[in-house]
């Protein structure tokens, strides 16, 4: 049994439901406990009564911990999220005694095969990290931290316990939106973690940590079985600032990090994955005003073109950049959904 935990609002809801949908396909038997950050999130969760799932409300995750409120009075919404990471697999650990492995997920990851390979890796380990693996040409982001916060590993035990209790106190602490004095929001902590504990783990497997900054590291290729980077299988993808322009254009944000998404990993995995986010958007556009964008429907194929030739238009009005950038920006930073 693989034991999960995520947080997300109702503007992350699709992306945490297609997390959801990717654990059923690749990770059972698996159970995912959901922290709802926002009243719309819990009800509507509530009302799915998704299998494999436990939902927390936010008052209950909150309940009796003054250290966490106090937090949250002096930071913005995103910067409480960020404190409330390592609350949130402590949580788990001290309410659930059955769980021995704790992984905390990202809610824009999306798993394309097994999680089995990161836990043959942490093996007897304590605590599993992932590095951000950027290439040279993006070393300056290194100040951001050494190591990613999008799926993390503690065991139930001393080293798993210490090393949680240090990031939780360190977060209450410090935790904000900007760089400043070695640290920067709940992540830049990482970094001192395998020189202080042992029993940490760095996965070494390259199909786990795959995201737009890291991309130019490695050769793709597709088998029968799914996409492959260097050998080894894609097991689960960071789709980091994916934002959806209007019904059929998505911007990757790879521009960001300087690098271009191969055509093989957008009809490999961004493709698959906005199909999901499309269809579970569909099913929201069902349920009130809950879908995170609300979008018309267009007919047919002519009004499908005219769609985008108004998108493009307007993203060359509004963005004040040179000619070539854009052209780069429209060539590799853009997906086309187009079914």
């Amino acid at each position: 049994m693989y034991f999960f935990c995520t947080y997300f609002d109702q503007h992350y809801l699709d992306k945490g439901l297609a997390l959801y949908k990717s654990l059923v396909r690749h990770c059972t038997p698996f159970k995912l406990w959901i922290l709802c950050m926002d009243e719309t999130t819990y009800q509507t969760l509530s009302g799915m009564q998704l299998p494999h799932v436990q939902i927390i409300s936010l008052a209950d995750f909150e309940n009796n911990d003054p250290l966490l409120l106090a937090a949250k009075k002096n930071r913005s919404l995103i910067e409480y999220y960020f404190t409330c990471t390592p609350s949130l697999p402590d949580y788990i650990l001290n309410h659930v005694p059955e769980v021995d492995i704790i992984t905390y997920l990202d809610a824009d990851l999306y798993f394309f095969s097994s999680v089995e390979p990161v836990y043959q890796e942490l093996g007897a380990g304590s605590v599993l990290i992932i590095e951000h693996r950027f290439p040279s040409f993006l070393d300056n982001l290194m100040i951001f931290g050494i190591y990613n916060v999008g799926l993390l590993s503690f065991r139930r035990d001393a080293i798993g316990f210490a090393c949680i209790q240090l990031w939780r106190d360190r977060c209450l602490e410090w935790c904000y939106d900007r760089f400043e004095n070695g640290k920067f929001a709940d992540q830049k902590y990482l970094d001192e973690w395998p020189d202080r504990f042992s029993g940490v783990i760095v996965l070494q497997h390259k199909g786990a940590g795959l995201a737009p900054w890291n991309l130019a590291n490695y050769v793709y290729s597709c088998r029968k079985t799914g996409l492959f980077i260097d050998e080894q299988p894609i097991i689960v993808y960071h789709f980091h600032g994916l934002n959806r322009i209007n019904r059929w254009i998505y911007d990757a944000n790879a521009i960001t990090y300087k690098t271009r998404i191969p055509y093989i990993v957008k009809h490999a995995l961004y493709l698959p994955y906005i199909n999901e986010i499309t269809g579970i958007n569909r099913i929201l556009d069902t349920r009130s005003d809950l879908s995170p964008v609300n979008v018309q429907s267009i007919r047919n194929a002519d009004e499908k073109r005219q769609s985008l030739r108004i998108c493009a238009y307007r993203i060359l009005q509004k963005v004040n950049r040179p000619l070539h950038y854009l052209k780069k920006w429209l060539n590799d930073d853009l997906i086309l959904y187009l079914r």
